[in-house]
């Protein structure tokens, strides 16, 4: 990794104690992801039918600058 690289992470719960993640839910999350630049780094199946999705993407420059600009 260079020292001008950054990352943005994104983190997102699917399922609920009474539902399941269906397949096809995960399926269309993942490529909705995917197709904005992310690259899932970890996913995990806890208790009560819960998956837990990380995701990591480069910040472009401009975010970056955005980002690092003091807010009002």
């Amino acid at each position: 990794m260079s020292e001008n690289e950054q990352w943005e992470y994104r983190v997102q719960t699917m399922g609920s104690l009474l539902r399941e993640v269906k397949d096809q839910e995960l399926y269309t999350l993942l490529n909705a992801w995917g197709q904005e630049g992310w690259e899932v780094v970890n996913a995990v199946h806890t208790s009560g039918n819960r998956v837990i999705v990380v995701a990591k993407r480069l910040l472009s420059g401009n975010e970056r600058r955005r980002r690092s600009w003091p807010t009002s």
